[in-house]
């Protein structure tokens, strides 16, 4: 699982470098594709950057991987043989707490939707430059390490999960539990799409037996809340898939 402090300083994380207490070790990422010059080509700008990777050649490999090594973040292609890229995004959704970035050749919605409902927590089309991949990388590493830390930070507006209250401009508002579970969630992954089921499943249990719409009910009920209060983020509905929090550049 991936712990980061909010206070960590930025370099080490663009560096491909994390701290655990007073250790300072690699990042490691795995690349999980049958194409072999694709994984070599990653390894190579991977580690020109710092980071630590291990190559899987199928599935398979990556769950062995994952199983005896810690993983903060992995890559993985949609089309492998014996385990596809869909799956093992499952498995490592169900199993781990790490990012996930799906690669395909394929750039239609379906494809799309089926990445996100598999839980990735984004999408990269080839052909690709490598340099986007570590953009992306980077700030996925940035978000991740918000997840664990006591409080929420969306520009000026503070989720303190320790005392389930939300800060802002001066002021404290107090949320129902599950409205404030709801925002807690959305907020520690800033514009990953989450969808209906997932944020029950989250929020209210795999046990929860109520209508999925109740989701919308809050959503709505957080919307009207902050309506005029601040500009620091806005819940988003993203068509035919769910919703995303959406932090605003100031």
């Amino acid at each position: 699982m991936l712990f980061y402090r909010i206070n960590y300083c930025y370099c080490m994380f663009s560096q491909g470098y994390k701290r655990s207490g007073d250790v300072v070790s690699l990042i490691h990422i795995l690349i999980s594709d049958d194409d072999r010059h694709i994984r070599e080509l990653l390894k190579f700008h991977l580690e020109k950057e710092g980071y630590m990777v291990s190559e899987a050649k199928d599935g398979n490999e990556a769950s062995l991987i994952l199983e005896k090594e810690r993983v903060h973040l992995a890559v993985v292609d949609i089309m492998m043989p014996f385990k596809n890229g869909l799956d093992l995004c499952k498995e490592i959704r169900d199993q781990y707490d790490l990012p996930v970035i799906l690669l395909t050749a394929r750039d239609q919605l379906i494809d799309k939707e089926k990445g996100y409902f598999a839980g990735t927590d984004d999408y990269l089309v080839k052909p690709f430059e490598p340099r986007e991949l570590l953009f992306r990388i980077k700030a996925l590493l940035r978000r991740y390490r918000m997840v664990n830390s006591e409080s929420i930070s969306l520009n000026q507006t503070v989720i303190d999960r320790k005392s389930y209250e939300v800060r802002l401009n001066g002021s404290t508002l107090l949320l129902p539990l599950k409205e404030f579970e709801l925002l807690a969630q959305l907020g520690s992954f800033p514009d990953q799409v989450f969808t209906r089921e997932q944020l029950i499943e989250l929020v209210w249990g795999a046990d929860f037996e109520g209508d999925d719409r109740t989701i919308d009910v809050h959503i709505k009920r957080l919307r009207e809340r902050f309506a005029g209060r601040t500009d620091d983020f806005v819940i988003t509905t993203v068509r035919g898939l769910g919703y995303k929090l959406e932090v605003n550049k100031k």
